[in-house]
């Protein structure tokens, strides 16, 4: 529940501080003594927009801070999930700074706004006289039935709902894949035929370029490594290996009888069997090298192939050609099955919406059954609330289509005179009867709803005499369960409160401002005489107000 507001530089309000008690709190004043204005700083904590016009000194900050008592309402997960540390003593404040930012705490921890918003349906349920129009929209009609008797078929329902919408985006994304994919196979086979039928090698471009270097210098390679034989060894005395042996020759003749000698034979043998080895393999590689017009055409045409492609898919290598074709390959296998995987899907999609229908169905029966429980509880209610022949019951009607909210159509039937036909209450009732109608909601709701504080915003317009006193049992009833404020100008109202804060204005030398009190005992029956006559009030307005008030 709220337990603490402290309110500085909003509006017409210089400074303030309100304590608030549990059970049922009364706000009173005159008009335009600034009651909206408190409800307008509890609503900067539920995430709502404000810019610096509602700055009453435009040279300092706004700050608006509220505290409450959370205890047992189960908003840990909310908080873990924004990373924000709970405590069941929970601290909003929000900023407003000269220059129209806004700055916003949860517990010390700054969040942004959306967290607020989340958070404030949690925490508190500021109704309005112009929220009476909410009766007549199907979201908060359909809201109403789940939380009284439908919440776990409601939930059901949207998880069903919600697979089913999730595996027909899937579907659509697939058939939508395999038309685009189908517009692209021919394209594709031809770039992978294209690829296969090159017989890709790895490292298969180095060789060839290798080789058609090799072709195009063949002649002047033979010639060159014919003339390096011939040197070493010919029929000539100048050539090496001849010369070589002769001195190899004239060394033996000589290596008994100088030990240096035999060691420059040794030395002269070994260059000799390198020299011949050298020569046998000039000659062997020479042998080898031919050059043949057909081969040289053959490697050019390979490699201007391995080019061709390469330039066309925009790469340099033949490593980066077979990796493309690699992935024609698996594309080309993936929409061939691709009917195999849509058809899996189709099944999918059929079995989940038969959970649909079939969670539909139960949450239709769940909210016919909640919608003769409203009715029987708002019938007795209606009538106490000075509406004898009232009825009213909810009709469902099956849609034919099943969207967020179900299978059905919602309709609040009503009507507040004897014979009348039952009628959609938006199109009969008057705004005193929606009033009335929303307050019996809302004392219905209380009792199935964690919601630890309501605030009623001058439901009571157009209501007086013995209503109001049925209005106030009511609350007093609600406030049993919750802590209920109510803003009010009905004395019939504010004198069964058990606690009264008046809202007044005062003149200071430079401004007018709002001010707020709690009242003692005796202020309180004066307040009420005061709202039963004039100020002062008369002494039968003052006994009168001390009935009311016992």
């Amino acid at each position: 529940m709220l337990t603490h507001l402290h309110i500085e530089n909003y509006a017409l309000i210089r400074e303030t501080d309100i304590s608030f008690g549990p059970g049922f709190v009364a706000i009173t004043g005159e008009t335009g003594a600034g009651k909206s204005i408190l409800l307008g700083a509890l609503g900067l904590l539920l995430g709502q927009r404000a810019d610096s016009g509602v700055l009453a000194d435009a040279d300092h900050k706004c700050v608006v801070e509220a505290q409450f008592d959370v205890a047992g309402l189960g908003l840990e997960p909310l908080f873990a999930e924004a990373d924000v540390d709970y405590d069941d003593h929970l601290v909003l404040r929000r900023e407003i700074l000269p220059s129209a930012k806004s700055r916003a705490f949860v517990n010390d921890t700054p969040v942004q706004l959306p967290f607020l918003k989340a958070l404030g349906p949690c925490i508190i349920d500021i109704h309005s006289q112009h929220q009476t129009l909410t009766l007549a929209d199907s979201h908060f009609r359909f809201a109403l039935l789940d939380t009284l008797g439908a919440r776990e078929a409601s939930q059901t329902y949207t998880a069903a709902y919600r697979r089913y919408q999730e595996l027909k985006r899937q579907l659509e994304e697939l058939t939508a894949a395999e038309a685009q994919n189908r517009r692209d196979q021919d394209y594709l086979q031809f770039q992978y035929d294209e690829l296969a039928a090159a017989a890709l090698v790895a490292d298969e471009q180095e060789a060839l370029e290798q080789e058609s270097h090799l072709l195009a210098h063949a002649e002047a390679v033979r010639e060159g490594l014919a003339t390096a034989a011939a040197l070493l060894d010919d029929d000539s005395e100048q050539a090496v290996l001849s010369r070589l042996r002769a001195a190899k020759t004239a060394l033996s003749h000589i290596a008994s009888y100088h030990p240096d000698a035999e060691a420059l034979l040794q030395r002269l043998d070994s260059a000799l069997i390198e020299l011949d080895d050298i020569d046998r393999e000039l000659q062997r590689t020479a042998d080898g090298v031919s050059y043949s017009p057909d081969r040289q055409q053959q490697v050019d045409d390979r490699l201007a192939l391995l080019y061709r492609l390469q330039k066309k898919h925009g790469v340099d290598s033949v490593e980066a050609l077979i990796a493309i074709r690699d992935d024609l390959d698996s594309r080309l296998q993936s929409i061939a099955s691709l009917g195999d995987r849509i058809q899996a899907l189709m099944e999918q999609v059929d079995g989940a919406f038969a959970a649909v229908q079939s969670a539909a169905d139960t949450l239709s029966e769940a909210r016919r059954q909640a919608g003769s429980q409203l009715a029987e509880h708002i019938l007795p209610t209606l009538h106490e609330l000075g509406m004898p022949e009232a009825r009213f019951s909810v009709e469902l009607n099956p849609t034919a289509t099943y969207g967020p909210t179900g299978h059905d159509s919602v309709q609040f039937l009503f009507n507040a005179n004897r014979g009348a036909a039952l009628r959609d209450l938006s199109k009969v009732a008057s705004g005193g009867e929606l009033s009335r109608l929303m307050l019996a909601v809302k004392s219905m709701l209380t009792s199935h709803s964690l919601l630890p504080t309501v605030i009623f915003d001058e439901i009571d317009t157009g209501v007086s005499g013995d209503i109001a006193g049925a209005v106030g049992r009511i609350m007093c009833r609600m406030a049993e369960r919750l802590q209920v404020i109510a803003i009010t100008h009905l004395p019939q109202i504010a004198a069964r409160a058990t606690q009264h804060l008046k809202v007044y204005k005062e003149q200071e030398s430079d401004r007018t401002v709002s001010r707020i009190r709690e009242l003692a005992p005796a202020d309180r029956v004066v307040e009420v005489a005061v709202m039963l006559s004039a100020d002062p009030p008369t002494p039968a307005a003052l006994q009168t107000a001390k009935e009311l008030m016992q």
